[in-house]
């Protein structure tokens, strides 16, 4: 008799042993046997010395758990280990930058020139960030988001553009006999605009549409009826939190985070943006 074993003992312990060792990656979905919770993973991090993942379910919650013994994947018990350690730097980094464009090597990013690129809202902001930031760190280009376009007109001319002061502006839903549309024909009128701004639009209703809905393992937007706020109206259709003004924020860094390069995005907003940096960047 082995008396080290001696005492109270889980009888199924042993067999944890012989259990598949999977690494934990974000959008698994798992079952914790002990609380009977499902979800998927939406986040793994280290705290006091352990791993813990988190978990939220169809209705949006979270809750977190330690990794290791007693979840399912797929109706298999597993063992669920920290992420798979990511391989070493390649001595050849990545030419490319998220545009497409060919990276510059070793040239520290511009002072910021007095052209601007003017972009709706902080979700427009962030995701021509994510993709050309590099570019225009290169160029000393700066991105600001107006927070709206419906006192454009006034903005421009307390810019006071001019040669060497130049305006790109990108705007939401720029369709022909669109609001935006003449407030855009009206902005231009400013004294100075003529040559040194550059008003141009993609055709969707929020710049959220400009991921391509496969990213995001769908086949097209959801449909959202009128009256509704839009991305309110997403949100729910995705059936993601959408009661607060955080829950909008944390939903749209979900589907920022689908966004890799250019060819996450829609043609119709790649164009309009290099179609903007070349207006601020060639003399």
């Amino acid at each position: 008799m082995a008396f080290d074993n001696w005492g109270p003992q889980d009888l199924s312990a042993p067999g944890k042993k012989q259990l598949p060792e999977v690494a934990v990656q974000r959008g698994m979905v798992l079952e914790d046997v002990q609380s009977g919770w499902v979800g998927e993973v939406t986040r793994v991090e280290k705290s006091g010395g352990m791993h813990v993942v988190s978990l939220e379910d169809r209705r949006g919650k979270t809750k977190s758990f330690q990794l290791g013994y007693g979840f399912l994947l797929e109706g298999q018990a597993i063992r669920l280990m920290p992420p798979a350690a990511r391989p070493a730097a390649s001595a050849a980094p990545s030419t490319r930058t998220a545009s497409g464009s060919v990276r510059v090597q070793g040239q520290r990013a511009q002072v910021a020139k007095a052209s601007r690129i003017w972009v709706e809202g902080k979700h427009d902001a962030e995701l021509v960030e994510k993709v050309w930031g590099d570019d225009l760190r290169v160029e000393g280009i700066v991105v600001e988001p107006l927070h709206g376009v419906d006192d454009l007109k006034s903005a421009i001319a307390a810019f006071n553009p001019g040669p060497g002061r130049r305006l790109g502006i990108l705007v939401d839903h720029l369709v022909p006999g669109s609001k935006e549309s003449r407030i855009a024909a009206e902005a231009m009128t400013v004294p100075g605009a003529a040559g040194n701004v550059l008003i141009v639009g993609h055709p969707y209703v929020d710049v959220w549409q400009a991921i391509r809905p496969k990213v995001l393992g769908i086949e097209a937007w959801p449909a959202v009826p009128r009256g509704v706020d839009w991305k309110t109206g997403i949100l729910t259709a995705f059936g993601w939190p959408h009661e607060t003004a955080e829950d909008v924020g944390l939903g749209w860094q979900r589907l920022l985070g689908a966004v890799r390069t250019y060819a996450d995005l829609e043609a119709s907003l790649l164009g309009r943006v290099e179609e903007v940096i070349d207006f601020l960047t060639v003399p």
